[in-house]
This record gives C-alpha cells, structure tokens and sequence, in this order.
C-alpha cells in the first residue's frame, strides 16, 4: 500500500470525525475489528461488497503508521 490517503478520509461530519473508508460511513475501527475476530479479506468484501482489498489494506496501513508515531504512557 503505498498512499492510505486516497481511501481513508476523516471528515467531523461524518462518524464524528472518525478516519472511515471515502465513499462509505465504514470505520477502520470496524475493519480492524472484523479482522481481529478472525474474518478474513474475501469475508468482509462478501459481507460488504462496497468495499475493496485495497482499502482493506489501506485500513491496515492507517493503523500500522498511527500505532507506529503514538507515544509510549509507559
């Protein structure tokens, strides 16, 4: 995945600003939450048609590079 941008957008109108995949009122909370339960690519995409694995891998990105520039509390 090379620019997360073009499927990820954080508007404060929709999902009370939550980062969600353009084009749908899908989190990547969500997306995070459906592959952390064990539902894999081609589940989410059958359960969701309106979404692609490039956004799925998108989501994964977004995640990676956020936990990656979070501060440690510790």
């Amino acid at each position: 995945m090379k620019n997360y941008q073009q499927y990820i957008s954080i508007d404060p109108e929709i999902r009370f600003g939550k980062p969600c995949i353009i084009g749908t009122r899908i989190t990547i909370y969500e997306v995070l939450g459906w592959l952390a339960k064990g539902m894999t690519y081609q589940d989410i995409i059958d359960d969701f048609p309106q979404l692609s694995m490039p956004q799925i891998l998108a989501c994964l990105e977004y995640a990676s590079l956020r936990e990656r520039t979070l501060k440690s509390v510790a």
